[in-house]
């Protein structure tokens, strides 16, 4: 922790009612350091100064509290996850909720691993392969009682990605950066043939930033049909 003023950090947290303790300040410094040190021979972030990594990806993924109170003893996967972001913040943040990281590249499984292990978090499964293949699999299959992404793509490729993980009356957050109004018109249509529906769209800043958050909460209302999500590589090349 020596050298690293967390001050503007906590203030930040603490403004989406966070209050960290010293493990898990030392958790995100230290996670901070392995971002930054796997980041010289592989692309995680184009994001590395700390004050920056701090705003834009840790308060960022734990902004979710604007719009959604996770209850610990929750099942969450998060798709698309890249470096961590959101689940491994939201891991650190809520210790106890059970947590499901996916992505499709091994080298960031592989520093995602290595993460969990630096930081000994227990209850976090890292899976690699992608979520058209794994949505189809007994065990995984609207098993979670949130999902979330902050992967870039449109709403409606990422709810035909996400919403088959979700149990009916769970949740998917999708985080967006720009105002969303036409992705919401336009992923109606993909949202009613996966049994989903918005129930709240929340609108901020980042504590202390001129950086513009949305995100969009779509309730299970029903069961996502057997042939959802199509095969890999469909969702994005044709959205429904």
């Amino acid at each position: 922790m020596e050298g690293y003023d967390t001050r503007q950090f906590e203030k930040d947290m603490i403004q989406l009612g966070i209050e960290l303790s010293a493990l898990q300040l030392d958790q995100f410094i230290r996670y901070y350091e392995m971002l930054v040190k796997w980041n010289e021979v592989m692309n995680l972030t184009a994001v590395t100064e700390y004050n920056q990594v701090l705003k834009k990806h840790f308060v960022d993924s734990a902004s979710l509290v604007r719009a959604y109170n996770p209850k610990e003893s929750e099942n969450m996967i998060d798709i698309g996850t890249g470096a961590g972001f959101p689940g491994l913040v939201l891991k650190i943040v809520f210790p106890k909720m059970r947590i499901t990281l996916l992505d499709s590249l091994n080298k960031r499984i592989q520093f995602l691993n290595a993460v969990t292990e630096e930081l000994n978090l227990q209850g976090i499964s890292v899976l690699h392969g992608r979520a058209e293949d794994f949505a189809r699999k007994e065990q995984m299959r609207e098993n979670f009682d949130l999902c979330v992404s902050r992967a870039v793509a449109n709403l409606s490729t990422l709810s035909e990605y996400c919403i088959p993980f979700v149990k009916p009356g769970g949740k998917f957050v999708s985080y967006k950066s720009e105002k969303v109004l036409e992705e919401v018109a336009a992923a109606q249509n993909a949202l009613k043939m996966l049994g989903g529906k918005i129930v709240k769209q929340v609108s901020f800043y980042l504590p202390d930033s001129d950086i513009y958050r949305n995100l969009v909460v779509i309730e299970k209302i029903k069961e996502t049909p057997k042939k959802f999500p199509r095969k890999a590589g469909l969702p994005g090349k044709e959205p429904l």
